[in-house]
């Protein structure tokens, strides 16, 4: 039942392939100091929705900010009943992309906050957003666009996608620069996105030998420090821009990752296994249920009663033994596995069993 909405992701590597076909750029590998998105958070109002806003009764924020508002427009709506439902208050989120200069426009998320059902056809209004310093970085407004939508009628309704989460496209203005002077640094650090301590090396050994003098040393799994050769000095971005194109063969740890809640596993490469012997059985349990009406003859005194009938069935599907060699590569241990006929789920309690007989030579890592 399980092998129509699981799904078994296998990364296998032939041996027969050359590693030039595994390399991977230095810009792929790496993260540069500096380089870097910042997240920016706003709390504003969108309005004009046909009143699928948000309850001012259930929303305090909500009457909050209205009145707020009115009040800095030369409004004053202190102690009036409002029961407009064509406002929502909404959380707003934009991320700063590095070096994001004074004028330029970004994107922004709107995030419904109380009980509005839709924000369809609605407006930002301005709404500061700050950064976690407290500065507010940009400035966001416009016109929501959402991708789900809800109908509904007195007896029904239908809804799809999200309708309370938004999107206004350049919605942002950048206000303040994250100042960040990458020329005059003397020094610049790699952050590897999937820290190794061999492909730490490796990235290192192959930007020695492009600069042609021992300038880059990983100090960590994850970190390389790369001091500024004399002749890239006050132009770090020729520098990094030739590193960058640098390719070297990445190493991974063998792990294999499950995620238990919907059946996927994914295995690395390098995954091996000692001599080991898997058995697989599954015991089905079948109840049916078919309840008989049993009616009085005409003019009886009698009563209709339902008589329960129950069949139980009971089966067990067992395997035999399968041998699996020592040192298989992964292509042979699917292989093995697959020829026991098992689905993912069982797969999973197989790979755990062999990790805890101390022959499966890789971390599992569950979700």
């Amino acid at each position: 039942m399980f092998r129509r909405f699981v799904v078994a992701v296998m990364l296998i590597a032939a041996a027969a392939m050359p590693a030039s076909a595994n390399t991977s750029r230095i810009k792929d590998l790496v993260d540069v100091e500096g380089i870097r998105e910042n997240q920016l958070i706003g709390y504003g109002l969108v309005v004009g929705l046909n009143g699928t806003g948000d309850t001012l009764n259930n929303s305090p924020f909500t009457r909050q900010s209205i009145q707020s508002m009115m009040e800095r427009l030369g409004v004053n709506t202190r102690g009036m009943n409002l029961r407009t439902a064509n406002v929502a208050a909404v959380m707003v989120t934009a991320n700063l992309p590095p070096f994001s200069t004074q004028g330029t426009r970004i994107d922004v998320k709107v995030s419904a906050m109380g009980d509005a059902r839709s924000l369809q056809g609605g407006e930002l209004l301005v709404t500061p957003l700050v950064g976690a310093d407290g500065e507010v970085y940009a400035v966001g407004q416009g016109a929501v666009a959402i991708s789900g939508f809800q109908a509904e009628g007195q007896a029904a309704r239908v809804t799809r996608g999200v309708p309370t989460v938004g999107r206004v496209s350049n919605g942002a203005i950048v206000e303040r620069e994250v100042t960040f002077a990458i020329n005059r640094m003397a020094s610049i650090r790699l952050a590897l996105r999937n820290p190794d301590l061999t492909t730490a090396r490796r990235i290192a050994a192959a930007i020695n030998d492009f600069i042609g003098a021992p300038t880059a040393e990983p100090t960590d799994p994850g970190t390389i420090n790369l001091k500024v050769p004399a002749r890239f000095e006050g132009n770090i971005v020729a520098l990094l821009t030739e590193i960058e194109q640098l390719r070297v063969q990445p190493d991974q740890v063998a792990k294999v990752v499950i995620d238990e809640a919907s059946g996927i596993i994914v295995m690395g490469k390098d995954v091996r296994v000692s001599t080991v012997a898997v058995a697989q059985g599954n015991l089905t349990v079948t109840i049916s249920e078919r309840p008989q009406v049993s009616q009085p003859n005409p003019l009886a005194r009698g009563r209709t009663v339902v008589t329960p009938q129950t069949q139980i069935q009971a089966q067990e599907d067992g395997r035999g033994l399968a041998v699996v060699s020592e040192g298989v590569s992964l292509q042979e241990l699917v292989d093995g596995l697959n020829a026991l006929g098992i689905g993912p789920r069982d797969l999973i309690a197989i790979l755990q069993a062999i990790k805890s007989a101390g022959a499966l030579q890789a971390e599992i890592e569950v979700h």
